[in-house]
């Protein structure tokens, strides 16, 4: 929802009668995730992208309809269905896709798009089957408890519930089956990653444009403010000039924080990883060859941390690429963080 957010709010404000079509379904080789947004207005606007171009002209024709009628279609392309070899979706994978008016989302929309500038994790349910009464109507859940919306749960909704918040906790969106037989989805939008990055060094500029692109929040810390400057360093979203292991202290260092220390200086990398690696941090990595992480390793040990602790630290940083300059070292390194994240949600 994020990437189309800004068209969303601007068609919304102009009145535009519009569909939004959501990946609810996917098997095989599919080219969308779950969670896959495309915003297609009356007037021919489009936003977003459910198959990457495969099946985006058979939604455009489904989303006239919808707009049309106001009722909404659960649509379904796949490798076996004609309709889908002639869309484009030959590659083994295959689909589902609902589609449902604009208005369905009038609700929640202040809280869902006040939630999404935020950066807090919320989840939203609606019916995909069995309760036609609760057409386009739709709850949005917060941790919390707090709820905003029309749609009523069904007997056993506590447990729907409770469903639901874990798959938000899992960041993995999809279907529940409740008591009565019906399904509902469950789309989930978890706290975005936060990169912060213990060192303004060449290495971090590189790497902070690329977890941009990837969608993470940007953290620089460095005490050192003639390093951690705002001209060196444009593309940040937050540079903080204070020493690491106290910085550290003011974030939630949960399975959203991924950590990099990169400065090779023990006073500056040594206390940042003491608190990272006793932390929740999903990533902890350090920058140095073989030789330096050895005696890194020693000083840590030697300052407390267990074996368990030691353990969690991914030293020397990134996957071996063969890659030597600053752009092939942050790639190396935002790709295991990658593979870290993907293998653990």
């Amino acid at each position: 929802m994020l990437d189309v957010l800004d068209k969303l709010d601007q068609w919304r404000q102009d009145n535009e009668p519009l569909a939004i079509a959501t990946v609810v379904e996917t098997w095989g080789s599919a080219p969308r995730p779950v969670g896959s947004k495309m915003v297609i207005t009356r007037s021919g606007g489009i936003a977003g992208s459910v198959s990457a171009g495969c099946v985006e002209g058979a939604v455009i024709e489904e989303s006239a309809a919808v707009i049309h009628s106001g009722t909404p279609r659960l649509v379904e392309f796949g490798v076996a269905d004609e309709t889908a070899w002639e869309v484009g979706l030959a590659c083994g994978g295959k689909i589902k896709v609902l589609i449902e008016p604009g208005f369905s989302f009038d609700l929640i929309y202040d809280s869902l798009k006040n939630n999404l500038i935020e950066k807090k994790p919320f989840l939203t349910l609606n019916y995909l089957q069995g309760m036609d009464e609760h057409m386009n109507r739709k709850l949005l859940v917060e941790p919390g408890g707090q709820q905003v919306g029309d749609l009523e749960l069904p007997n056993g909704g506590d447990e729907v519930l409770k469903q639901a918040l874990e798959m938000l906790d899992n960041e993995k969106g999809g279907t529940i089956q409740a008591l009565n037989g019906a399904i509902l989805f469950v789309e989930v939008h978890p706290q975005p990653p936060k990169l912060i990055i213990i060192g303004a060094v060449h290495l971090s500029e590189p790497l902070i444009t690329i977890a941009n692109t990837l969608g993470f929040e940007t953290i620089l810390i460095d005490p050192r403010e003639a390093f951690a400057s705002r001209e060196r360093y444009p593309h940040a979203d937050q540079l903080v000039q204070t020493w690491p292991d106290v910085a550290l202290q003011e974030y939630q260092l949960d399975k959203s924080a991924y950590i990099v220390v990169l400065t090779h200086d023990p006073k500056l990398d040594d206390p940042a990883l003491i608190t990272a690696l006793s932390s929740d941090a999903r990533y902890v990595g350090a920058l140095g060859s073989k030789r330096t992480n050895k005696k890194r390793m020693e000083r840590l040990r030697s300052a407390g941390l267990n074996q368990n602790q030691l353990s969690r630290l991914h030293a020397p940083i990134g996957l071996e690429l063969g890659g030597r300059s600053s752009t092939e070292i942050a790639i190396s390194i935002m790709a295991e963080i990658v593979q870290v994240r993907n293998s653990e949600i």
